[in-house]
């Protein structure tokens, strides 16, 4: 009889337990769910800030953060769309304007703008979704450059009468450092090519400097018109405009000045003695 009370005491107790929920095993971690530990959208575009008209130019993408990167492991997507926007975009493009960031892929993400006729400033924006399921967040990322009569350099190169040459590229460089390249097709023996590089023009102090195109890596096998691997042309960049605004104040003012003295002995003459 006096079992009762310790059966009644254990169904008590297991009710009690059935209402409490089970903990994790020790060393166990929930997985990152959406919205969990979600940081920021953070990136940049970079790029030149002179661009010369109808010529291309390389700028970059960086994204990461949003919904897709949760704490610190990238378990969605960054989709990202490019665009130009300017007074007059005729013949200005930019390749690829879309794709999409994932955990494998190589940043920065390289972004190529051929560029029209048109001198004007063009604003490059990239707008950047990160998704993660039904999550997702957008921005925007932008440079603003600008489009300048460039500097144009023109020559011919030739393959040797013995061999074929391989595509390759014609190295360009200015006052000693290398700004570019030109990329030249397979040529057969005896075969010319011609090759256009442009640069642009602004931002190069007053004063001498030189272009040096050289296809020197080819080990003579290619040449310029002239029959060297190396061509080089000099040309000068005035200085500044003199700037004649203050002379022109100063000027104007003295000129106010006369004015002023003058109409001021006029009257005193015209008003005469003070009567006393």
């Amino acid at each position: 009889m006096r079992a009762a009370p310790l059966v009644l005491t254990l169904a008590v107790v297991a009710s009690l337990l059935a209402l409490v929920p089970l903990a994790p095993p020790a060393g166990a971690a929930a997985g990152p769910s959406a919205g969990s530990g979600t940081t920021p959208i953070t990136g940049n575009v970079s790029g030149p800030s002179l661009l010369p008209t109808s010529s291309n130019g390389t700028f970059y993408l960086n994204a990461t953060g949003g919904p897709a990167v949760i704490s610190g492991q990238f378990l969605g997507t960054i989709n990202w769309t490019a665009n130009l926007t300017g007074a007059n975009t005729t013949g200005d493009s930019v390749k690829p304007s879309n794709g999409t960031i994932t955990n494998s892929t190589t940043l920065p993400v390289k972004l190529l703008v051929t560029t029209g006729p048109v001198l004007e400033s063009l604003t490059l924006t990239v707008k950047v979704t990160s998704t993660v399921g039904p999550s997702n967040k957008t921005a925007n990322f932008s440079t603003t450059f600008r489009l300048v009569v460039p500097y144009t350099l023109r020559a011919t190169v030739s393959a040797s009468a013995n061999v074929a040459i391989l595509p390759f590229n014609v190295t360009v460089a200015l006052d000693g450092k290398v700004v570019g390249t030109v990329a030249v097709p397979k040529l057969s023996p005896n075969e010319s090519y011609g090759i256009v590089y442009r640069y642009p023009s602004g931002g190069l102090p007053s004063g001498n400097h030189t272009f040096t195109l050289s296809v020197a890596d080819e080990h003579g096998l290619v040449t310029f018109a002239n029959g060297q691997t190396v061509q080089s042309t000099t040309f000068y960049v005035a200085g500044a405009a003199p700037n004649y605004t203050v002379w022109y104040v100063t000027g104007i003012v003295a000129f106010f000045g006369v004015l002023f003295i003058y109409a001021t002995r006029v009257a005193a003459r015209r008003r005469g003695p003070a009567r006393r």
